[in-house]
């Protein structure tokens, strides 16, 4: 390993390092939000405001994209009734919380970095530790608690929008199943537990997301394009976060019990 190398990986697992004790830190300073609960409710209601039209019309959009397929590929081997197979297993378990991190990424991870890092550059952080407030129980852990607040409803809400959109093609447009058979081979495929399952892996994804913008915004250097260069990088970062995630979740949920009542 050349010396360039060697270089790159301490710099790798340096970097990894300085995030894991951020987001410690960030972690235990949500204990002290309670001093600034009415910024917390703000900062929740920016979340759902800025981002819940924009995750749930992609869900609802996934929704009808399973439902499309679903309806052609069922089609070919005369297997029309079990086309709710598509949004149980598929929408559930795979695409819809893939979705909802990539878009919490961009939109609402981005806008984080690029919010605290203006602040940082700006010496603004600064600004509030002279007037005696905490930087990180105030920027840092208010953003952890209102993302925990509003993930759940913001997840839920797209869910149940990309159900109905795959309800809307495949019984009234399509044709393709009965409105029954819709539901039944729906929630034969899945439990209130696989529900739950999907909403912690999107809890999970959603905080290492929300964590680590928060890194790369609150430690921001080198003027704007500092923060530019930070935004791209807490881009990235939670892109591999998110489909590294989402393969654990798979095996540590689904993998033992499928929950799938073929040959049972």
């Amino acid at each position: 390993m050349t010396s360039l190398q060697t270089g790159r990986v301490a710099g790798f697992l340096g970097n990894t390092a300085d995030v894991v004790r951020f987001s410690a830190s960030a972690v235990r300073s949500v204990g002290k939000t309670r001093l600034y609960v009415s910024e917390v409710l703000r900062q929740a209601g920016i979340l759902v405001l800025s981002s819940g039209l924009v995750i749930w019309a992609m869900e609802f959009v996934i929704g009808g994209v399973f439902a499309v397929e679903g309806h052609y590929i069922s089609r070919q081997f005369g297997a029309q009734g079990l086309v709710a197979v598509f949004p149980a297993l598929g929408g559930l378990r795979t695409c819809a919380p893939e979705m909802w991190g990539w878009i919490l990424a961009a939109k609402v991870g981005c806008g984080i970095v690029a919010e605290l890092g203006s602040m940082r550059i700006t010496e603004e952080i600064d600004a509030l530790q002279v007037m005696g407030i905490r930087p990180k129980p105030y920027l840092v852990g208010t953003r952890v608690l209102a993302a925990w607040i509003a993930m759940p409803f913001l997840y839920l809400v797209g869910l149940g929008l990309m159900y109905v959109a795959s309800y809307l093609m495949l019984v009234p447009v399509l044709g393709t199943v009965s409105e029954g058979g819709f539901s039944a081979v729906l929630w034969a495929f899945q439990s209130p537990l696989d529900i739950l399952f999907s909403l912690l892996w999107t809890m999970i994804a959603g905080t290492l997301i929300v964590l680590v913008a928060c890194y790369y915004g609150f430690n921001a250097r080198g003027g704007p394009v500092g923060v530019g260069l930070n935004t791209a990088k807490s881009m990235l970062v939670n892109m591999v976060l998110i489909s590294v995630v989402g393969m654990i979740c798979q095996q540590l949920f689904w993998g033992g019990f499928p929950n799938a009542p073929i040959g049972n």
